[in-house]
């Protein structure tokens, strides 16, 4: 190689540093506050969909944009810069996240190998003396040399010359774009994040009779993604949609107490999307990092219930000898309803908890249960488990247990009887449905209240029981596995 080619090697490598390095310089940093717009979609399962409109303007030729206070959970992989203004005036070539933030000990770490000034104060005078050190190490607290010794445990102020390029105070998101002509441009910047979510919450007044109930529902978000979203156009899916699970690099999670905002509104307008049910918000909303916000889904009243009290069995003392089988066993309470237009609902409900309350004799709503519903579809029933009831109760005994011969090879056959009291301490009459899930193939051959073959292995029996009484439920079963 000649000397001349060399040197002029040298020169081209020297210009594109140079250039580099100028373009590092002159990075164009848009903030929130370049942002026109922010749209959020925000699914079950810890995934949102943002797509955040700027105005920015770029150079002619290579631009470094330095899109800050994009989500620190960001999926770069997923992030889509395009020119809203002017359509294919750029392409991207390169994006970088930067989630390596700013603090003390990250600053400290990007100083190991460097010089800075450690500051200290003399007790006795007050006077303050400066010396230059060298960080050695910031594993596990720090190791500078200062002159001709090795200290740890400094104590004092250190002063860095400057910031590295490499930390960020935000989170950012830099692309290297190639731009055909100088302009204002308004981008969309476009990904999908964690650190997003949103659960419905459900609140149910019991009338006095228990027959019908009000319910309002509150869809409550959460932002831990470390961005806030000014004024987002909201819109929230509600389904199981598949994800792909990978292992991404994620920057530690920051631990704050989130702040709890309330907001009313005449509730979300709802609509299919695909197999999932898309909720929009009819106004803009803020989503403030580290907050958590209400805002209203629905409002229904006077919605016609029903109270079942429900005494649930087993199906394992069929084909064996038992004998006595509980003592005060635990009646379980339900409600439910119709989620019809008929009823006064009817519309898709996201999966959520749902609280019940009901007004004692002085007026004050008090909690009596609550229970989670799955997504529910228009048309179909919501049943909750509210608790036990205290003054329903039941004694279940086998009274008789016998192996009939063999009806045939590989069978067997059983039959077994049962004695179940009912007792009511209530003042009032009661209804309590009993179940009784029996294996194989069984059939009932007698009893001395009427039951219903609810499916091929389930005995249903609607026995009344006296105010402050009881009442018994004899029935004999053959059984055949």
């Amino acid at each position: 190689m000649s000397a001349r080619y060399a040197l002029i090697t040298s020169a081209i490598v020297s210009m594109f540093a140079t250039a580099a390095i100028a373009a590092e310089l002159n990075e164009i940093r848009s903030t929130l506050n370049d942002q026109q717009s922010v749209a959020v979609t925000i699914y079950n399962n810890n995934l949102a969909l943002v797509k955040d409109q700027r105005k920015v303007n770029l150079n002619s030729g290579l631009n470094s944009l330095a899109l800050r206070d994009v989500s620190a959970q960001i999926r770069p992989e997923t992030a889509l810069l395009r020119s809203l203004s002017h359509a294919g005036s750029f392409t991207t070539l390169e994006q970088n996240f930067d989630f390596d933030l700013l603090t003390p000990e990250k600053l400290l770490e990007k100083y190991v190998g460097k010089n800075v000034t450690v500051a200290r104060i003399n007790p006795a005078t007050g006077v303050e003396t400066t010396e230059q050190a060298t960080v050695l190490s910031a594993n596990n607290g720090v190791v500078m040399r200062i002159g001709n010794r090795i200290e740890t445990g400094i104590h004092g102020r250190i002063i860095y010359d400057d910031v590295p390029s490499n930390l960020r105070d935000r989170p950012t998101l830099v692309t290297k774009l190639n731009n055909k002509t100088a302009s204002a441009q308004t981008v969309e910047l476009s990904y999908l994040t964690s650190g997003l979510g949103w659960k419905a919450d459900y609140v149910a007044e019991l009338s006095p009779k228990e027959d019908s109930l009000d319910l309002s529902g509150w869809v409550t978000l959460s932002n831990t993604s470390g961005t806030s979203y000014n004024n987002a156009k909201l819109q929230l899916v509600a389904g199981d949609v598949n994800m792909v699970r990978e292992n991404y690099p994620r920057p530690a999670a920051m631990h704050k107490t989130l702040a709890m905002t309330a907001e009313d509104s005449a509730g979300m307008a709802e609509e299919s999307l695909l197999e999932y049910h898309l909720y929009s918000l009819d106004r803009p909303t803020t989503i403030a990092e580290n907050q958590t916000k209400q805002v209203a889904l629905l409002s229904a009243s006077n919605i016609p219930a029903r109270k079942e009290l429900v005494l649930r069995g087993a199906d394992y003392y069929y084909s064996s000898s038992f004998g006595d089988l509980g003592q005060k066993m635990k009646v379980g309470a339900f409600i439910e309803f119709d989620n019809k237009e008929a009823a006064k609902l009817g519309m898709p409900l996201p999966q959520g908890i749902m609280r019940v309350y009901k007004k004692d004799s002085l007026g004050n709503a008090q909690f009596v249960g609550e229970d989670k519903i799955d997504h529910t579809p228009k048309n179909e029933t919501v049943r909750l488990k509210l608790g036990d009831s205290f003054d329903v109760t039941a004694d279940k005994k086998q009274t008789d247990f016998k192996a009939l011969p063999r009806p045939a090879k590989g069978n067997s056959l059983f039959e077994s009887a049962y004695e179940i009291v009912l007792k009511n301490a209530k003042k009032e009459r009661v209804t309590v449905t009993v179940q009784e899930p029996i294996p194989g193939d069984w059939k009932i051959l007698n009893e001395n209240h009427a039951s219903q073959k609810a499916n091929s292995n389930t005995a249903v029996w609607k026995i009344e029981i006296p105010a402050e009484g009881k009442t018994i439920l004899n029935y004999r079963v053959q059984v055949k596995y």
